[in-house]
């Protein structure tokens, strides 16, 4: 069974009950990862963000400085 996190009841559904509108995230495997879905998406953009700031500074040769 899959989880999914709806990001307008900030419940986690699953396929039993999940909403067909796209308030929601997932598939996840377990519940636990669909509750802390925002964390996780939160956590990969910073990771993003910061790699894009690397590549910036690659780029313009400030690696390093």
């Amino acid at each position: 069974m899959a989880y999914w996190f709806n990001i307008e009841t900030n419940q986690v559904e699953s396929d039993d009950n999940r909403s067909q509108n796209a308030d929601v995230m997932g598939p996840y495997d377990t519940e636990a990862e669909a509750a802390g879905a925002l964390a996780s998406a939160r956590a990969k953009t910073e990771a993003w963000d910061e790699q894009d700031r690397k590549d910036q500074e690659w780029e313009s040769g400030d690696a390093g400085a």
